[in-house]
């Protein structure tokens, strides 16, 4: 292993690709942690990863997304927290707790899909006839040199998009029609072990609490206890580079930094390392409440981008960040957090289903003009949740569209008239009084929320390690890792494992990435629930 005592490592972002790298260079390259600095230009670290108090309702909490965890494909995540303490369940590692969590709230949804007449629909039966199976398997055959920048519309037909298969889907891991064909192509071979069970999401793994509480936290707090420096209201806006006439090789010299006050430099000595996290599904994100609507940004005011831009005109490896946030009206999503003082809407949605807080899953209303999702987690979903309050998440894919209850676009309504709308498509409208005076809502515009999704060319991404790269490299969901998928913890995890492994020299494998294509048990499920 490489020494590396006089060294010191810099990470431009304090999502979890920036702080997992933090954790691979102490417990796998023996980095010492004080000459790590994580430099964050927002005053808390998880990035995307988040669950807070609403900054737009009093009594109100909120999470702008939610993410699936699943046991096979997330190989990377499993081994940084199988060594990262529980803060709630002494002597297990976040790992075995969320292990534990899983063995007693098992995921079984039964009520995946609903109509607009509010039946549940037979999620079970994918819709699939001969034509969509033969696009899906002419899809899996191309490589990714022959599909390029094709859209997903581009290979299949309107039946396919029809279907209860597709419904889910998309819902599952938020694809839109107009989003990547390769990308598709990617999760369908990643994730082709819960093709057979998209119905009820068994395969999923949930977290305790949010993820901010249940993992983020955790892992902030090891990194502290080491001796890591983690520098809130500060962001890298540029870099210097060098290259070696001698080698090619190429180097990091400078570092630019801002903060509220300030404009700064850092000179990078010899053997200093940099990371640099490329753009932001979260940025520019507005919040809304009860009685008013966020607003829509598309100008890039928070700067999240711009490094990557001022990066990208460095070199033309470094990728093109305007393929990704170039598009808002493709990528915008907006969801919302409601914050119930009563369990009335709860139990309804319960006795509904069959399914308790925790142990369902995505509810789609598949025929809702704004083509509305909800899921219920177990509660308390907040660590600091008052006793007597609960929570739950949902969003709308089709924002520009009216609704069916609030005949206005859901883009301009208000947290009342989406919880009214939901309610309604519940068909629950008995109790929606009661559920009104009882409920904060918190909405959420995020204007590149599936960015990550945008049909891209060979080299958009840059690769994490460039070629040629001495001291640097780039961590997020906006770098190329072959055969991985973008819009998972894991791909930002393997990202920077991989960014470290390269960069320091250490004599470790990473997990290999799982193929369930590979595992005939797996692919005859898959088959079988192709032709139900």
């Amino acid at each position: 292993m490489t020494d590396h005592t006089n060294a010191h490592l810099w990470i431009a972002g304090g999502g979890i690709a920036g702080m997992a790298a933090a954790a691979f260079a102490i417990r796998d390259a023996g980095f010492p942690p004080a000459h790590i600095h994580i430099l964050e230009q927002l005053d808390i670290q998880g990035g995307s990863m988040d669950g807070a108090p609403s900054p737009a309702q009093r009594d109100g909490w909120v999470t702008r997304g939610g993410r699936m965890l699943e046991e096979e494909a997330y190989q990377c995540t499993w081994d940084l927290f199988s060594g990262i303490p529980s803060l709630d369940s002494p002597g297990l590692s976040v790992r075995e707790e969320i292990l534990a969590f899983n063995e007693r709230v098992r995921t079984e949804a039964k009520a995946r899909l609903i109509d607009a007449d509010h039946r549940i629909l037979d999620a079970a039966h994918y819709g699939f006839n001969s034509q969509d199976r033969l696009e899906m398997t002419r899809l899996l055959a191309l490589p990714e040199s022959a599909l390029g920048a094709r859209r997903i519309q581009d290979l299949f037909g309107d039946h396919f998009f029809s279907t209860h298969f597709w419904q889910m889907w998309r819902t599952t891991f938020a694809f839109q029609k107009w989003h990547s064909a390769v990308e598709l192509r990617r999760y369908f071979i990643r994730f082709i072990q819960e093709f057979s069970r998209i119905h009820t999401l068994s395969g999923v793994r949930r977290t305790v609490y949010n993820q901010y509480d249940s993992m983020i936290v955790p892992l902030q707090q090891w990194l502290l206890a080491q001796g890591v420096d983690v520098r809130f209201g500060v962001k890298v806006v540029d870099a210097d580079f060098a290259t070696a006439s001698d080698t090619q090789a190429r180097r990091v010299t400078t570092l630019h930094m801002q903060s509220a006050r300030t404009r700064d430099q850092i000179q990078l000595a010899e053997g200093d390392l940099a990371l640099f996290t490329l753009g932001s599904i979260t940025a520019d994100t507005c919040y809304g409440g009860n009685d008013d609507v966020p607003p829509l940004i598309r100008d890039r005011r928070d700067g999240s981008w711009a490094l990557w831009e001022a990066l990208s005109r460095k070199a033309p490896d470094f990728g093109n960040p305007i393929a990704f946030c170039g598009n808002v009206d493709e990528h915008k999503w907006e969801s919302f957090t409601l914050t119930m003082h009563s369990d009335t809407l709860l139990k309804r949605i319960e006795a509904y289903t069959g399914n308790a807080p925790g142990t369902g899953a995505l509810m789609t209303w598949i025929d809702s003009g704004w083509h509305l999702s909800i899921v219920v987690p177990h509660q308390p979903h907040f660590r600091d949740l008052p006793q007597g309050t609960y929570t739950l998440w949902g969003y709308g894919f089709e924002i520009d569209q009216h609704g069916d209850y609030i005949r206005k676009k859901m883009c301009e309504a208000t947290g009342q008239e989406i919880l009214e709308e939901l309610v309604r498509q519940l068909g629950f409208d008995d109790i929606l009084d009661e559920v009104r005076a009882n409920t904060d809502v918190t909405t959420v515009m995020m204007p590149y929320a599936s960015a990550l999704f945008a049909c891209r060319s060979t080299g958009d991404r840059p690769k994490v390690v460039p070629d040629r790269a001495e001291n640097f490299g780039f961590l997020g969901q906006f770098t190329e890792l072959p055969e991985d998928v973008v819009f998972t913890v894991e791909y930002s995890i393997r990202g920077a494992m991989h960014a470290i492994y390269t960069l320091l020299n250490v004599d470790r494998p990473l997990p290999a990435i799982y193929h369930g294509l590979l595992d005939p048990k797996v692919g005859m499920q898959a088959l079988r629930a192709a032709f139900q």
